[in-house]
Order: structure tokens, then sequence, then C-alpha cells
């Protein structure tokens, strides 16, 4: 007497809808990935300070003004002359945005003046500095 034996299929595994699923999770990656910010060129060592405070939060980003130690200035990590500073300013700030400066602590206090002599005569009055905080 013969039995009828009954053939196993193999296993099927959809890959329809695993590629959906891997096309979501990248997107997913993607979207909530953060950016490098752009860093500058120059390094600098921020003086210390006990009584810093932090800015208040902006809507938009301030154009960053790097005194380097040996005097070079840079804006927005574009090389400027100290004497082409107040012109690359009124050129930058178009649109009326905020200015924050960041000084090297071995910068000489002459080179601290002329720059802030400069930003005054461009027509910024108040000008937050960016500065360690060691209590952190």
């Amino acid at each position: 007497m013969a039995f009828y034996q009954k053939k196993r299929s193999s296993p099927i595994i959809p890959i329809i809808s695993l590629v959906d699923i891997l096309t979501i999770l990248l997107i997913f990656f993607i979207v909530t990935t953060t950016f490098k910010t752009q860093t500058p060129q120059v390094a600098i060592t921020l003086p210390d300070s006990k009584t810093a405070v932090a800015a208040p939060a902006g809507k938009t980003r301030p154009l960053i003004l790097t005194v380097a130690p040996d005097g070079k200035c840079y804006l927005d990590a574009q090389p400027v002359e100290l004497e082409k500073l107040g012109e690359a300013i009124k050129k930058a700030r178009t649109d009326g945005g905020e200015v924050a400066m960041k000084a090297d602590k071995s910068v000489p206090f002459g080179t601290i003046i002329k720059v802030l002599d400069t930003l005054k005569e461009s027509g910024i009055e108040n000008l937050p500095t960016q500065m360690n905080d060691p209590r952190k």
C-alpha cells in the first residue's frame, strides 16, 4: 500500500515588506541625525570667567568674530583684515543679526580695543563675548 507523502514547502520571507521597513529606518536615521556645525579654523583658548552667564537663546545664530592669538581676525571662520573689519561686518549684518566675539586670552589688550572701536564704528553697541566657565 502506497501512502501519499505531503511535500514540505520551504519557508518564504517576504522581501517587499522588509524593504519598506529598511526604507523607513533609513529616513528616520537621516532625519534624526545631528549635523556637525561649522567649527572655526583657528584654535583659540578662551579666558575663564567666574561670573559668566549664558547668553539668551536668539532666533538666529550670531556672527562669530574670532580674534586669534596672533591678532588676526576671522568673521565666521573667514579671515578679515582689521582695517576692513567694519565693512565686512556691515555686509554680513544685512538682516540685522547679532555679532559675538571670541578672543584668545593671550591677545594683546590693544588689539581688543582696536577691534571694539571698529565694531562700535560699524554700529554694534552691545557685543556679547564668549568665554569658558570654570564652574562646569
